[in-house]
């Protein structure tokens, strides 16, 4: 177990950054810039829409924002994959989306890669809030294999 790992062991503490990253997100405006991807993303079973910006350059993720109306989970969740992903080879995120979705399946996973995205390691309990801690991350999936498709 590593040390984040013996930190969010704690629910107090995960409780407390999950709250700390849904009322300060992190990156939470768009730039409406054309230098950036854009994609929306609304949930059919809760409040969830929110549109993520990524601006992705020579393979390497330069800037992520976000905005719109979400719940606690997903808000916290796409808050601290801006903080994990920015400055990531697209490689490299791929890696870590790869482990946060098997993260919140209940499967296996590096906690390593993930940092501070452990704070969702128990969604996979609840299956209602599934799409709620994955929708941050799935419109930044779709952004990259964009960009890839793009040969940027």
């Amino acid at each position: 177990m590593n040390e984040t790992e013996k930190l969010l062991s704690d629910p107090t503490i995960l409780r407390e950054l999950i709250m700390d990253h849904y009322q300060y997100p992190h990156n939470h405006k768009l730039t409406r810039s054309d230098l950036y991807r854009s994609v929306h993303m609304a949930s059919e079973s809760c409040i969830d829409d929110i549109t993520v910006e990524s601006k992705i350059e020579n393979g390497v993720i330069q800037d992520i924002q976000f905005e719109g109306e979400a719940c606690t989970i997903s808000t916290s969740s796409t808050s601290v994959m801006t903080d994990l992903l920015i400055g990531k080879t697209v490689e490299e995120a791929k890696k870590i989306i790869d482990n946060y979705f098997s993260m919140v399946d209940g499967k296996e996973y590096d906690p390593d890669l993930l940092q501070e995205a452990l704070i969702m390691k128990n969604v996979h309990k609840q299956a209602n809030r599934i799409k709620c801690a994955t929708i941050g991350w799935k419109a930044m999936k779709q952004m990259i294999e964009e960009s890839e498709a793009a040969h940027e």
